[in-house]
């Protein structure tokens, strides 16, 4: 049996084999996953249609068409043979042929370290009583020992002149003793004064005896530097997945097509606080979900859309489509990036509805489950980047609708009340719309209507 990809919408032509979750030659069963495929809006599973041994014809990665094959099942079980078996004896014979180089290898340390010339007479040495030599690190009398610097003629230029690695290797190694070619018995007196001159005789100057040529100096090598990282070792390139390019078109696009500005204004939250205080508890027993911020905030965009349907409106050619319904985006954040669900009639769902139905979305975004239909559409958006942290932010049109709401994070702040100074939760709000359908004035009254539905949350569900 033939795994294809399947069809997902219209518009999308074209898959991205994201991952394999299961492994050529694996026996797999019926509606098992056996790999996630990425479209331009979705991620979603291909499962077994059938009991068998799986065979895969795609790899990760690559980009198949809509329809595809990527892979097989053989029904009748027979043992396929997995992908990596001709690949897993060929290691063996490379290692058995490798066995001599590394027994050589092993050998070659033995034989340079015996060549290593023998350290200069007193290099490195510990001090004898009542001489002096500049602190420094055991690892570094090792080194002086194998370079043959005499450390006592070091300045050291490390704290409290310690001789530091830099030191030695600027320094000149240590000049050895002069063997002696023969023992010999100690003279009658050491010290003693040398023999007087013949009576008449010219005193010569003395004569400074010839040096003894001074054995090879021991090669100073100073340690390989370690190696600097290639340019294309400092980053990691990744082709953008089929989601994130489509979020790039959409982005750019609303900036290009749409004459985008933004309005700002900020609402005081005790209220509503007080609200999920009080009625929060009842309301998870009854529903079996909690009472978020977003299906108020949704709720309250609901009906001042009514009120300025501009803000619900988009264009269409040269003309302005005004939509008697609302269909309200909400704004997701997965792995793969955003997405916008949308909640279909939201101005006739419940607050219980709304906040089901963004659960639902929640937990298809992390099972993959998410369908092209639950993207399509939607007259308005509602994102919130308080979730995140945002204090204050732009958010960008989702074109062709001409309005966005952006909500943001709590904060205590001074505001006052009654010509008195008090601290209230109070949140930014933004509002991003199309300048070509919406004037200054609507965009405006829009905000300031939300803003009051937020402040007074008992009015706005009379009203509902």
């Amino acid at each position: 049996m033939d795994i294809k990809v399947p069809a997902v919408g219209e518009s999308i032509f074209e898959a991205l084999i994201a991952r394999w979750l299961r492994k050529g030659g694996e026996r797999v069963v019926k509606d098992e996953p056996l790999c996630e495929i990425e479209t331009d809006k979705v991620t979603l599973e291909v499962n077994a249609e059938a009991e068998g041994v799986l065979s895969i014809l795609a790899r990760e990665g690559e980009t198949v068409k809509i329809g595809a094959v990527i892979g097989t099942i053989d029904e009748k079980g027979a043992e396929a043979r997995p992908e990596a078996e001709g690949a897993g004896a060929k290691p063996e014979v490379g290692a058995a042929e490798a066995k001599p180089e590394a027994g050589a290898a092993e050998a070659r340390p033995v034989t340079e370290a015996a060549r290593e010339p023998e350290p200069a007479a007193g290099a490195g040495k510990e001090p004898q009583p009542g001489e002096t030599i500049p602190p420094m690190s055991p690892s570094g009398r090792k080194l002086a020992r194998e370079m043959g610097v005499e450390t006592r003629e070091l300045k050291g230029s490390g704290r409290g002149g310690r001789v530091t690695r830099e030191d030695l290797l600027r320094g000149e190694p240590a000049q050895p003793a002069a063997p002696s070619q023969e023992p010999s018995a100690p003279s009658a007196v050491e010290g003693a004064a040398p023999p007087a001159p013949a009576r008449g005789a010219v005193p010569q100057p003395a004569q400074e005896p010839a040096p003894e040529p001074a054995p090879p100096r021991a090669a100073v090598t100073a340690p390989p530097a370690a190696p600097q990282a290639e340019p294309e070792q400092r980053v990691t390139r990744k082709p953008m997945t089929p989601i994130r390019r489509r979020i790039a078109e959409r982005l750019v696009s609303a900036r290009q097509q749409t004459a985008m500005l933004t309005t700002f204004n900020e609402a005081d939250l005790t209220e509503v606080l007080r609200l999920r205080k009080k009625h929060g508890e009842y309301f998870l027993k009854r529903h079996n979900v909690k009472l978020g911020f977003m299906s108020l905030f949704v709720r309250a965009c609901c009906q001042a859309l009514q009120e300025f349907p501009e803000v619900n409106a988009s264009i269409e050619g040269d003309d302005v489509v005004y939509h008697n319904f609302c269909d309200i985006g909400v704004a997701v954040g997965g792995e793969k990036g955003l997405v916008v669900p949308v909640l279909r009639g939201a101005e006739s769902l419940t607050l219980a509805e709304i906040e089901q139905q963004i659960a639902g979305f929640a937990e298809k975004i992390r099972t993959n489950r998410l369908a092209i239909a639950d993207l399509e559409g939607g007259t308005f958006t509602v994102s919130n980047g308080g979730v995140y942290g945002s204090l204050l932010s732009t958010p960008i049109l989702n074109p062709p609708q001409s309005g966005v709401l952006g909500m943001h994070a709590i904060q205590d702040r001074a505001v006052v009340r009654d010509r008195e100074i008090v601290i209230r939760p109070m949140m930014y709000l933004a509002l991003s719309y199309d300048h070509r359908i919406v004037d200054g004035r609507g965009a405006v009254g829009f905000l300031k209507r939300v803003k009051e539905y937020i402040e007074e949350p008992e009015e706005m569900l009379l009203e509902a």
